[in-house]
């Protein structure tokens, strides 16, 4: 399979930088003018939430994002009719993130077909299980040009990260903790560890660290240990406030990675 996410670590190699922001926050029609200043600031990768009742692996920044997108009016179908023409004006690639209960309620093989017909190249869904895709949907996934992206944490065994490694397309995302998702100041001595083990460990497939990434340290240290990074909780943040949302996405963006 071949799409914008295969074709972005061709190209790169290194310090790419991924965003997270929920979709329909801080206000519903943001999600496109979001997507748009991310692009315009050199972001590598985008990831759009799906908000969602009861988003468990979520920590306080994200679960609130989800909570007002949800209050504003948000779902699968207005999503989707947001980024209807999203192709138009951005090349770069986009991922839908979120629970399986709600592409469930809407149907996993039209669903999936409406991801590929409006230019998603991938989904992340953390509860998921690998056994289920490959039995269930691996099929419908490959048909849409879909890349199903897996986690793996510090407790994952390497028995388990060869298997995810084989099934794997696209990148795999490094949770970076066994927290919930949410800014941290600083890289820990147990992080490093599990940053090393797995730089050392052949996986052929590309790897991006997500939970924890805040600040141009948490990034850069990050980078040191695979391909690039993800930053949610921090963004997410950062779009609360009155300024203009060019103004927060450009400024959080420069505080991160000035040179990405």
């Amino acid at each position: 399979m071949n799409n914008r996410i295969n074709q972005l670590f061709q190209s790169k190699k290194e310090r790419i930088l991924s965003v997270y922001f929920t979709a329909g926050y801080p206000n519903l029609e943001d999600t496109v003018p979001i997507i748009q200043e991310l692009v315009k600031n050199g972001v590598d990768l985008i990831e759009i939430g799906m908000p969602f009742s009861d988003p468990v692996a979520d920590g306080p920044v994200i679960q609130h994002s989800s909570l007002i997108s949800l209050r504003n009016g948000m779902s699968v179908r207005k999503l989707f009719d947001q980024l209807s023409d999203i192709r138009q004006s951005v090349d770069i690639p986009l991922i839908l993130m979120g629970y399986i209960n709600p592409v469930l309620q809407y149907g996993v093989e039209a669903f999936c077909e409406k991801c590929n017909k409006i230019g998603i190249d991938g989904l992340i869904i953390p509860d998921l299980p690998l056994d289920v895709y490959l039995e269930e949907f691996k099929t419908i996934f490959e048909a849409n040009n879909l890349h199903n992206i897996f986690l793996i944490t510090p407790q994952t065994s390497a028995e388990r990260m060869k298997v995810i490694d084989d099934f794997s397309s696209g990148f795999i995302y490094m949770v970076s903790s066994n927290a919930t998702t949410g800014a941290k100041s600083s890289v820990t001595d147990f992080q490093r560890e599990y940053f090393e083990r797995i730089k050392l460990s052949s996986l052929k497939n590309p790897r991006l660290i997500g939970f924890g990434i805040s600040n141009a340290e948490t990034f850069a240290n990050a980078c040191q240990f695979a391909n690039g990074a993800i930053i949610g909780s921090a963004f997410v943040k950062a779009m609360e406030g009155n300024e203009p949302l060019e103004q927060k996405v450009s400024g959080f963006i420069r505080s991160i990675a000035a040179d990405i």
